[in-house]
């Protein structure tokens, strides 16, 4: 049974439209943006840092031309790639953040600027109030099942409007999404900055990503397209409500040994009191196989206002009963890493749908 808004039909309420990704369904990119684009990072003011990862650095800053506040990203690339991979990557960097320029969306953190400076690469993006979902991850701190299920509607529609621009993300997990709960304001952030990685992985054969969230034709080191967003937004879902993620282990080679061989756990096993309605939802957003997965990020909203309209009050409001018991070692695979992806394939994918696009 097609993937498309299979939920909608199960609960009686009509069948969506074209659930596949045909051609009217993806724009182009934009044209590439040249390496001396952009302002100089000189035109604005960086005080404090907000904020650390893997490959960047975020402070906050003011733009001296018009006085906004903005976050400014700094990417040491040339601690991360080799010499000679250097210009591909900071070109295909370019490229993205051309691409995430052009994303006008209510609901995905605005890229404003990009360029180099002293050897190192910036963007410059909106600055916004909240935390992020990482926050509502572990037992104790989950966040009311309604606002999973609202959020998870918006972030499934904010990827379907970034994907039929032809800008996938690539690392979709809590920490890339910003919340603040006081305003309802809801950003995707940092699209694009996994990308950067693909120009020198044909020779290094390396990606980046947060092996946790990882579809598995990523982990796979295979080409992907927006369904591979899907999986992971399955993923943080899964995590979301439950404080734990579908798949985990203190050792890297089983973690991708289960991403790619082993079915996800049924929601119910972690909280019985779930519909079985919201359980097939997740198991289908978390399908090994692409094609089989969820083909759109509307659908995927869709069937989670479905669920949601049709679950009591007291069960929207709930955030879980027992604790469930707390996660094995192995956090640091929730954080972005370059990983070696030859090691993460254990059985064959099947043949690359020759409808898919990256």
């Amino acid at each position: 049974m097609s993937a498309s808004g299979f939920l909608k039909r199960l609960l009686g309420r009509g069948a969506s439209d074209d659930g596949g990704l045909g051609d009217s369904d993806t724009v182009p990119t934009t044209q590439p943006m040249p390496r001396s684009a952009g302002v100089a990072l000189d035109n604005y003011d960086i005080s404090e840092e907000v904020g650390r990862g893997a490959m960047a650095v975020v402070h906050r800053a003011v733009d001296q031309r018009s006085g906004r506040v903005v976050a400014i990203k700094r990417l040491a690339l040339q601690r991360e790639f080799a010499p000679e991979d250097l210009i591909d990557v900071r070109d295909r960097f370019m490229r993205e953040a051309s691409a995430a320029r052009h994303l006008d969306h209510p609901d995905i953190l605005r890229v404003l600027d990009a360029g180099e400076s002293g050897g190192d690469t910036w963007i410059a993006m909106e600055y916004v109030v909240g935390q992020d979902l990482s926050h509502h991850t572990r037992p104790g701190q989950l966040l009311p099942l309604r606002e999973v299920l609202l959020l998870g509607a918006r972030l499934g529609r904010a990827l379907q409007y970034a994907h039929g621009h032809g800008v996938v993300h690539r690392d979709i997990k809590p920490a890339n999404v910003m919340l603040e709960r006081a305003t309802g304001s809801v950003k995707i952030m940092d699209f694009g900055i996994a990308r950067v990685a693909d120009g020198s992985r044909t020779r290094t054969g390396l990606v980046l990503g947060t092996p946790s969230y990882m579809s598995p034709e990523q982990l796979a080191g295979l080409q992907v397209d927006g369904r591979s967003d899907l999986y992971s937004l399955g993923a943080m879902l899964f995590q979301l409500m439950t404080g734990q993620l579908p798949h985990q282990s203190e050792s890297m080679a089983t973690l991708m040994h289960q991403i790619m061989n082993q079915p996800a756990p049924d929601l119910r096993l972690l909280r019985p009191e779930l519909p079985e309605s919201l359980a097939l939802v997740v198991a289908l957003a978390l399908e090994k196989r692409p094609e089989l997965r969820y083909q759109r990020g509307d659908l995927l909203a869709q069937d989670l206002e479905a669920v949601l309209s049709q679950i009591p009050v007291a069960l929207a409001n709930s955030t879980g009963t027992t604790p469930p018991p707390p996660p094995p070692a192995g956090q640091a695979f929730e954080q972005t890493l370059r990983l070696q992806s030859q090691g993460a394939v254990h059985n064959p994918l099947p043949p690359a749908d020759p409808a898919s696009k990256t």
